[in-house]
């Protein structure tokens, strides 16, 4: 499964310029798989899959429906976070000047291919 994710991160660097990491983690925060050099990517994991939840959360309070991504920028550039399927988490890390539209556009992709294959897998798990 692992492997699987990890080129799929691959590949969404090579496609966004500017993308300066990317990591899968389950709901719980726990790291799958990453494509980065941060040191903190269990604890950066962790606050993703926490902030995403409470974008979902809000959204729902708010009446806008099921949300399924987040965006943050800072000073620094941007973090993006999207459900990838019921049970993990993408995180995109990307420098200020990078393409919003194609992170989103990219990380959406990728977001549902990550989920396919974790459900993938655990359906296999279940199964044998």
């Amino acid at each position: 499964m692992e492997p699987d994710v990890l080129d799929e991160l691959g590949r969404l660097r090579a496609r966004i310029p500017r993308l300066t990491g990317a990591l899968a983690a389950d709901t719980g925060g726990r790291v799958l798989a990453r494509d980065t050099t941060d040191m903190g990517a269990q604890h950066l994991a962790a606050l993703t899959a926490d902030a995403l939840q409470a974008a979902l959360r809000l959204a729902d309070a708010a009446g806008q429906g099921l949300a399924g991504e987040l965006l943050i920028h800072g000073e620094g550039g941007y973090v993006a976070a999207y459900a990838a399927g019921p049970t993990a988490v993408l995180t995109l890390l990307a420098e200020p000047g990078v393409n919003v539209g194609r992170l989103q556009l990219e990380g959406r992709r990728s977001s549902a291919r990550i989920g396919e294959l974790l459900d993938g897998a655990l359906e296999r798990l279940e199964n044998s």
